[in-house]
């Protein structure tokens, strides 16, 4: 249902899901974090894609490379072309063997 939300640019709704979820005492996982990441970047909300991208990685849960494309694009798409560049060395980081 995140999901939908956000292939609809509904963001709000989307978060206000994402917090029933929570309320319920359910523990959201990579695939719940990634659509709430590209709900609030498909709806200009960069700066809450990029607190539920630091909330992911607080909880010990690993980005993996759907969460890296959709912060990515969240910050890139809303002309936060910088903070797009760190992530993006930080998943290249991560991709480069020692």
């Amino acid at each position: 249902l995140i999901s939908a939300c956000a292939n609809s640019a509904q963001w709000e709704t989307a978060l206000r899901l994402f917090g029933e979820l929570q309320q319920r005492g359910l523990e959201p996982d990579n695939i719940t974090y990634n659509a709430v990441i590209t709900a609030c970047g498909n709806g200009g909300q960069w700066e809450k894609a990029l607190e539920h991208y630091h909330q992911l990685r607080q909880r010990g849960l690993e980005p993996d490379i759907i969460t890296y494309s959709a912060i990515v694009s969240a910050c890139g798409n809303n002309g936060q072309w910088e903070k797009a560049l760190e992530i993006f060395d930080d998943l290249q980081d991560i991709l480069t063997p020692d």
